[in-house]
């Protein structure tokens, strides 16, 4: 995520009240069709070409509110996934219910006490392998194939960059198998669509000066560009990317040296 370790205790500490709250304050809106009682495994279909399509929840699914103003729908594809963690709790709560509650918890803390227009990142998975649009005008944006939504989850990548918010705080432990298989579905889905090679996916600490998304699920990286080459139908994600030699506008001089908290 986006905080420096100074303020990670009282972050953690703002969303667990929210997510306190929020089940009891905002109901879960219909959605997308229902699982097994256990919430484990995101599963949506294929698509014309066989490949599978992760079942992801849009902002209307989880219950989100309106933007404060409109997101920017940029005519541009994503250059590269950042992965990150919410640095909460490592609930065994895997619901459907659950994940739509940390969702709002995230946008209601990224809203009202960030100051933000909308949820900062594209999507969200839970522990229990739910996936859900974050921002709005993601999933529209993703579907398509041929834009993206700025966002507000990495310096200087924020318009050139699909954020990826992963439940939990993964510094000493790893994040369940079905947690992380999800997200390897996730990000072979956003690699099919824009033409991102697997080995364009990074940590937020691979740009900004955070433990996101801690050393556990940082280190897993490499086993996640393999795991989405294998389903993009490659042995090996590639080659390791490059610093460019004419980066974005936006894109910090020196990455580990950035400040934590994105701008809009």
């Amino acid at each position: 995520m986006t905080f420096t370790p100074s303020a990670r205790l009282t972050r953690r500490a703002l969303v667990s009240a929210v997510l306190a709250l929020g089940a009891a304050a905002v109901p879960t809106v219909g959605g997308s069709r229902a699982r097994a009682a256990t919430g484990v495994g995101a599963f949506g279909g294929w698509d014309r070409e066989g490949f599978t399509v992760p079942e992801i929840t849009d902002c209307v699914g989880w219950g989100a509110r309106e933007a404060s103003e409109p997101v920017v729908v940029l005519a541009a594809r994503p250059e590269r996934i950042i992965v990150h963690h919410t640095a909460t709790a490592n609930v065994t709560d895997y619901s459907r219910a659950r994940a739509h509650t940390l969702a709002r918890a995230i946008q209601t803390h990224h809203m009202d006490l960030q100051g933000w227009i909308d949820t900062g990142q594209h999507f969200t998975i839970s522990r229990g392998a739910f996936v859900l649009e974050g921002r709005h005008r993601s999933l529209a944006a993703l579907n398509a194939g041929d834009r993206m939504v700025r966002a507000a989850h990495c310096i200087g990548q924020n318009s050139a960059a699909i954020g990826i918010e992963n439940e939990g705080t993964y510094m000493t432990e790893e994040p369940p198998e079905v947690q992380f298989s999800a997200l390897a579905d996730l990000c072979a889905h956003i690699c099919r669509q824009y033409d991102v090679p697997a080995s364009e996916i990074h940590g937020h600490r691979d740009f900004n000066s955070t433990d996101c998304p801690g050393d556990m699920l940082h280190a897993m990286l490499p086993k996640l560009r393999e795991d989405v080459a294998r389903r993009l139908g490659s042995a090996t994600p590639g080659p390791l990317p490059r610093w460019p030699t004419n980066p974005p506008r936006d894109w910090p001089a020196a990455p580990a040296t950035a400040a934590d908290a994105p701008a809009e």
